[in-house]
């Protein structure tokens, strides 16, 4: 059967033939975990939605954009988390495997007090706040989220950092039994930001998104929010956090280089390879808008990158 690809597709729609080849086999994956006693959500996402623990109180942050927020749904409908699928609907559908109760993350490396915490310990660092930031997708869409978390610096005080840390390395959890065990990407899932960009008000480590426990597709128990660069950025359900004194590698940069940069920050005027990053379109509109610099984060974090060739360092 020949199918022929519509002339306006764009390239950004396309899925990369390694991605597809994944999903045969993430499939036959899930299917054993469901045989073993596992079991996947199937409700409708309002059913999804009731069974959702409500987190407060929660103080508003001068922060946040005055923008509308996303829909409930495509904020928890339409995700990548190519862990359990990579298809935007897979890890709705799929990541209800995933046990988030109990829940360590390691904070080690450079650090005068370097330690575990239990995901509780971590929600006591701080008070808890609604933050809605812009979320940009590499390919061209993007969201307004209303997340619930603190501040990564909290976390990052509590143990120390020595002065030779410069980086921070962030290590999702991988678990072969539920999740795509084709070498997709290097599995874990690693991210990196500086120790700077680490600490900027900014940077938030997520743990619930309208008002509620984070779900399993978007990161639960605990991911990383840095608003001014792609999401990919954004690791989910964080089980590893480093500090190292020199850049670590991530997931995206090691599988593709050319395409993505460690900096990873939102600036239309450097094209994706195989697309512009000019433009975007917000999920639930059909217009395009223009993609602003930074993500429209430009006058808090701009200084940042002051004599930084933001072309060669993208």
């Amino acid at each position: 059967m020949l199918i022929k690809r519509p002339d306006d597709l764009p390239p950004s729609e396309i899925t990369p033939r390694p991605l597809f080849e994944g999903r045969r086999r993430f499939l036959l994956t899930a299917g054993a975990a469901v045989a073993a006693g596992g079991s996947l959500w199937r409700g409708s996402p309002s059913e999804a939605r009731a069974a959702a623990a409500k987190l407060g109180p929660l103080a508003p942050s001068p922060l946040s954009t005055g923008e509308s927020p996303t829909a409930y749904k495509a904020v928890t409908g339409y995700n990548n988390f190519y862990e359990f699928g990579t298809d935007k609907e897979d890890p709705a559908k799929n990541a209800g495997l995933m046990q988030v109760r109990p829940w360590t993350v390691r904070v080690e490396g450079l650090a005068a007090k370097p330690r575990s915490f239990d995901i509780d310990e971590i929600l006591k660092l701080a008070p808890l706040e609604e933050r809605i930031y812009r979320l940009r997708c590499v390919e061209a869409w993007s969201m307004v989220v209303p997340w619930v978390g603190f501040p990564l610096a909290a976390l990052l005080k509590a143990v120390q950092p020595l002065g030779s840390a410069k980086y921070v390395e962030f290590v999702s959890h991988y678990d072969p039994a539920i999740m795509l065990r084709r070498p997709v990407l290097d599995w874990p899932y690693t991210e990196g930001l500086r120790l700077d960009e680490a600490m900027h008000p900014l940077t938030i480590l997520a743990v619930g998104v309208y008002g509620e426990v984070l779900p399993n597709q978007n990161g639960a128990p605990l991911r990383l929010v840095v608003p001014w660069k792609y999401g990919f950025k954004s690791a989910k359900s964080i089980v590893a956090i480093r500090l190292t004194e020199k850049q670590p590698a991530t997931a995206w940069n090691k599988q593709a280089p050319y395409e993505y940069g460690f900096y990873s920050n939102v600036n239309p005027e450097v094209d994706h390879p195989r697309w512009s990053q000019a433009t975007e379109r917000r999920i639930g509109e059909f217009r395009k808008r223009p993609t602003l610099m930074f993500n429209g984060y430009a006058e808090q974090v701009a200084h940042l990158y002051q004599g930084l060739d933001l072309r060669k360092n993208f």
